[in-house]
């Protein structure tokens, strides 16, 4: 592997050398200086000046095939050769992004996403859409994108569910077509507990050089401040956020109080016509679909906002792919990394200041209430709920629609 010194040397020398090379020096110079580097060459050069690795190997040839003779001819005109196949298909990246985002594997906002599909089956796809399209040019599409293909070893998360694939497509159809009828699309879940006071917190902050912020050496919780419970409702279309700071139990209850609030608050000025609200939510916990609390509070905010709610859950295993860990819960962790919570005052300052240059807004409230635990549903209350399963996995789909006052 060639050292990042020598690459950054080559760039230097790049950018002082291209002013004064045409198309065909410039092949031929990087293939030169990537036999002098070696084994790991063509790699070195294509990084540091950002030529094709297609582009490199076309001038090692060029090279090997004129060594020892002298060239002569023309080049060719400026803007000559042929067209990169999304230059006329303006519509290419778009589709294909569209074909590989319900099943994206990873952060989709971070530097490295991965895809499970194989740029055949893509290629085949965008071909059957009308796309003149190859598989290496695929390829070379998703790199620009930054997506990578890895293997299955490493993106398992515990034991995958045979519809896991189906359920992320069924999700990602659902919330295009609320999207495009302009009705609410939440993201919910509650984010890692933290403890109050003046604790530890991951992460650096800039300080005096020599003063750092001290803190608490063991992480003993305090009695009198607790712990703080955020659960966030994140709006897909509109990249805005909800906090409810809980200071008791991560109940079902309180989060379908925190989904009350949103509502009231915010919700219904964002969409005052909408009767339809569609939330999705991991598979377990306080929102879990085996909860069966979930589903009576549900159906009792649904008879009180005469809303009809529609749940898609995330398969087992799945979580990370939620959109508000990755749209809002990271970027609530980066506002406030190296930062001692010392009080709840200071936590929801710190949820409702975070921002992002995509135009982030978060509100934070605290909620006070104390939610209460072990709380049993009789099987009359949970057959009362106005409940319709969806046919595929009804588990994870369905709707709760209100229930008619007497």
């Amino acid at each position: 592997m060639i050292a990042a010194e020598v690459v950054e040397q080559i760039r230097f020398k790049y950018e002082a050398f291209a002013p004064y090379l045409n198309e065909q020096t410039r092949r031929v110079w990087a293939a030169i200086e990537a036999r002098s580097l070696g084994h790991g060459g063509v790699s070195a050069l294509s990084k540091a000046t950002g030529l094709s690795r297609n582009t490199i190997t076309s001038g090692q040839r060029t090279l090997e095939a004129t060594e020892g003779t002298i060239v002569t001819g023309s080049i060719r005109k400026p803007g000559g050769g042929r067209k990169r196949v999304e230059e006329h298909d303006e519509t290419l990246i778009k589709s294909l992004d569209d074909l590989v985002e319900p099943t994206t594997r990873g952060d989709p906002t971070s530097a490295l996403r991965w895809t499970c599909k194989s740029v055949n089956k893509l290629a085949q796809e965008l071909q059957r859409q009308g796309h003149q399209v190859s598989a290496k040019t695929v390829y070379t599409l998703l790199k620009s994108m930054d997506y990578s293909l890895q293997s299955n070893r490493k993106t398992r998360e515990g034991k995958d569910h045979p519809d896991r694939d189906a359920q992320f497509e069924h999700i990602a159809t659902t919330v295009e077509q609320f999207q495009q009828l302009h009705r609410p699309v939440i993201s919910i879940d509650t984010k890692k507990k933290e403890l109050v006071g003046n604790f530890h917190h991951p992460g650096q902050e800039w300080e005096p050089k020599g003063e750092p912020v001290e803190v608490n050496v063991h992480d003993f919780a305090d009695k009198t401040l607790g712990k703080a419970i955020p659960y966030g409702i994140y709006d897909l279309a509109l990249n805005q956020g909800w906090v409810s700071v809980g200071i008791d139990h991560d109940t079902a209850e309180f989060a379908v109080e925190s989904i009350r609030h949103w509502w009231l608050d915010m919700g219904q000025l964002l969409y005052p016509r909408s009767k339809h609200l569609l939330i999705t939510a991991d598979c377990g916990g306080s929102n879990g679909y085996r909860n069966r609390l979930w589903k009576l509070k549900l159906q009792e905010f649904a008879d009180e906002m005469g809303l009809t709610v529609h749940l898609c859950h995330f398969p087992p295993g799945t979580s990370k792919w939620n959109k508000i860990e990755h749209r809002l819960f990271c970027h609530i962790t980066q506002n406030w990394r190296g930062r001692p919570l010392t009080s709840l005052q200071v936590i929801i300052n710190l949820i409702g200041t975070t921002t992002t240059e995509q135009g982030l807004e978060v509100h934070a409230q605290l909620d006070e209430k104390r939610y209460k635990t072990g709380i049993k549903v009789t099987d009359e209350e949970f057959n009362a709920i106005a409940i319709r399963r969806k046919r595929f996995h009804g588990d994870w789909s369905y709707q709760i629609t209100p229930r008619k006052v007497a």
